[in-house]
């Protein structure tokens, strides 16, 4: 009697690709709904014009590269992707903004690569970074976060939906009106002028921990990340390397002069650092492999992005450190992947 044999591995895993990119859409939730809490719904808007871009440049790729649409359109990669770089922009960014940003992404940062697994930069990093390098005026133009009582900024859905396709405001409204800097552009911008960091982070922007309501934005990442971590989706080597290299260099700076550097919690509380560290460098595909190289990987990131935010030239790095140390996967690997069990190095 004949039984056929499959070919390795015999031992199917019970996670998809399909299933996983749920489970990450799911655990973004809440930073979505708090975000549109804070921020208005614009967010949501770029959202749908991010996925709708991200599916059809999906599908132009598949045909280019003679690729059956169905496995790939629904795996949910495409999605994630514009989820993470729809986060990253101003909500009221004009809709040429996100679809660039994120056709970029998916047609060249993923597939001219290879396309899925293949692909050795963060796709949605890639779309960022061209963006913020490309227009950075646009990506400056944030709403004041809600609970500053700045009535005149309040915008309708309608009105929003209208800015965004426009890139007009309404008549009875201005930019200088509806727009603030990041509390970390804000944090640079206060000290650049002299100011003590009391005398900074005294302004309206600011709340108790970091800027105000990134504090809870950030709160539901790391809600939504622990839930990842439960969940086995992601490791726990990543996040706690690249958040512990954020706590050490800010406490240090700190404790030298606690008049000119933040300290950690405001670091961690502004900014992407938990979006980072919990849904950006723990992508399987451009990350590190082994345990003792996601934790060079990782503290790799939360080292740059420290820089970057205290000396370089952007009030956030966590784009450009995880597309450096993606740049030095191949090299952490050489060195960290534990040899073949019966092969001598």
């Amino acid at each position: 009697m004949t039984f056929p044999t499959a070919p390795a591995p015999h031992a199917v895993a019970h996670d998809s690709v399909g299933r996983v990119m749920r489970i990450v859409i799911y655990a973004l939730l809440p930073t979505v709904a708090l975000h549109v809490m804070f921020f208005g719904a614009g967010l949501l808007v770029q959202i749908v014009l991010g996925a709708a871009t991200a599916l059809i440049s999906e599908a132009l790729a598949l045909r280019l590269r003679h690729k059956p649409f169905e496995p790939f359109l629904k795996d949910g990669s495409a999605i994630v992707t514009a989820i993470l770089l729809a986060l990253c922009l101003p909500p009221l960014a004009p809709w040429w903004l996100v679809v660039s940003g994120t056709a970029f992404a998916i047609l060249l940062a993923k597939h001219l690569y290879g396309g899925l697994g293949a692909n050795p930069f963060n796709p949605a990093m890639v779309g960022y970074a061209v963006l913020l390098v490309s227009f950075p005026v646009q990506l400056l133009q944030w709403l004041p976060p809600a609970g500053m009582d700045i009535e005149q900024a309040k915008l309708s859905m309608g009105e929003t939906i209208q800015t965004i396709l426009t890139g007009s405001l309404p008549s009875r409204l201005t930019w200088d009106a509806v727009t603030s800097p990041t509390p970390l552009d804000a944090l640079r911008t206060n000290l650049k002028m002299g100011m003590t960091m009391a005398e900074a982070q005294a302004a309206p922007i600011f709340g108790a921990l970091g800027g105000r309501g990134w504090e809870w934005i950030n709160l539901a990442t790391l809600a939504g990340g622990l839930a990842l971590l439960q969940l086995r989706i992601i490791r726990w080597h990543i996040p706690v390397a690249m958040l512990g290299a954020i706590v050490v260099c800010a406490s240090l700076m700190y404790m030298i002069d606690p008049g000119t550097y933040a300290g950690p919690i405001f670091h961690l509380t502004s900014g992407a650092s938990l979006l980072g560290a919990f849904f950006i460098a723990t992508d399987p595909i451009s990350a590190a492999t082994s345990d003792r190289g996601r934790l060079i990987y990782g503290a790799g990131i939360g080292v740059l992005t420290y820089v970057i935010r205290t000396w370089g030239g952007y009030p956030d790095g966590v784009a450009f450190a995880v597309l450096l140390m993606n740049l030095s996967v191949p090299l952490i690997d050489r060195y960290t992947i534990p040899r073949i069990y019966g092969h001598a190095r």
